[in-house]
C-alpha cells in the first residue's frame, strides 16, 4: 500500500510537471491592454558581440557582416568517481549557402565593397534566423532584395528572444535600407514564398488572446509587390 501511493505521488507530480510546460504560452499579453501594442527594445550596448566573416552574394555590391554573441555549450562528464562540466565555445554565427543565411544573428552590418563604412541594419533587439537573397529576381528585374525570418519581440516575456517567441517576416534592399516588417502585430509567420515579383505568405492570429496558435486561430493570407515602392502587404482569401 504504501508503495502504490508513492507511484501514485509521483505520478501526480509528473502529471503536474508536464501540465504546466504543455500550458506556457507563446505570448503573454498586457492585462490591461485590449489591443496590444508592440514595444521593440533597443539594442543593449553592453552586449559583446563578433562578427563572421563577410558574405557577397553574386551579382551584389555589398558585404554582409553577421553580428552575434559568443554561445556557450556546458556537456556534464563524469570522470574517476566525480562529476565535471566541461564548456564548448562556439563562435561561429551563420551558416551560408547561397542564397541563404542561417543562424543566431543579432544584428548585420553593411558594407559596399569599395567603402570602408559599416552600417548596422536596426538599434532594435532581434534575433534572425534566415536571411534570403532573391537571386532570381534579381536577374529578372535587377531589383536585389533581402527577406529575413526572426523575432522581433519577447512575446512569452522570459527575457530571451528565441524559438519560443513569435516569428515576423521582414524586407529590405541589398544594403539594409528600407527594413521593413510585413506580418501584422502578434502575428506568427507559417511560411513564405516568391513567384514572380510577388511575396506571398501565411500568417496565423491568435483571435482569442489565449497565448497559443493552435487550430481555433485564424489564418492570414497575404502577398507584398516586391516592384511597388512602398511594399504594403495585400490580404487575399484563396478559398473562396
Amino acid at each position: 500500500m504504501k508503495s502504490y501511493i508513492t507511484l501514485l505521488t509521483v505520478s501526480l507530480a509528473v502529471f503536474v510537471s508536464c501540465k504546466e510546460k504543455a500550458e506556457t504560452p507563446k505570448v503573454i499579453y498586457e492585462a490591461e491592454q485590449k489591443t496590444p501594442e508592440v514595444s521593440y527594445q533597443k539594442i543593449d550596448s553592453t552586449e559583446i558581440n563578433i562578427a563572421d566573416l563577410p558574405i557577397k552574394f553574386n551579382g551584389t555590391n555589398y558585404l554582409i557582416h553577421p553580428v552575434g554573441n559568443v554561445r556557450i555549450y556546458n556537456t556534464g562528464s563524469t570522470r574517476s568517481g566525480s562529476s565535471k562540466i566541461n564548456s564548448q565555445v562556439s563562435y561561429k554565427i551563420s551558416n551560408y549557402s547561397t542564397p541563404e543565411i542561417t543562424g543566431f544573428i543579432t544584428n548585420i552590418m553593411f558594407q559596399h565593397k569599395d567603402s570602408l563604412d559599416l552600417k548596422p541594419l536596426t538599434t532594435n533587439k532581434m534575433q534572425i534566423s534566415s536571411i534570403n537573397y532573391l537571386d532570381e529576381l534579381a536577374l529578372k528585374t535587377n531589383k536585389q532584395l533581402l527577406v529575413y525570418t526572426l523575432v522581433d519581440v519577447d512575446t512569452n516575456k522570459d527575457g530571451r528572444y528565441d524559438d519560443n517567441d513569435i516569428k515576423t517576416l521582414y524586407l529590405s534592399n541589398i544594403n539594409g535600407t528600407k527594413f521593413t516588417k510585413l506580418t501584422p502585430t502578434y502575428h506568427e509567420l507559417l511560411d513564405w514564398q516568391v513567384i514572380d515579383d510577388k511575396l506571398y505568405f501565411r500568417s496565423i492570429e491568435d483571435i482569442n488572446k489565449n497565448g497559443e496558435f493552435d487550430s481555433k486561430d485564424a489564418i492570414h493570407y497575404s502577398f507584398v509587390n516586391l516592384l511597388s515602392e512602398d511594399w504594403k502587404p495585400e490580404t487575399y482569401n484563396p478559398l473562396k
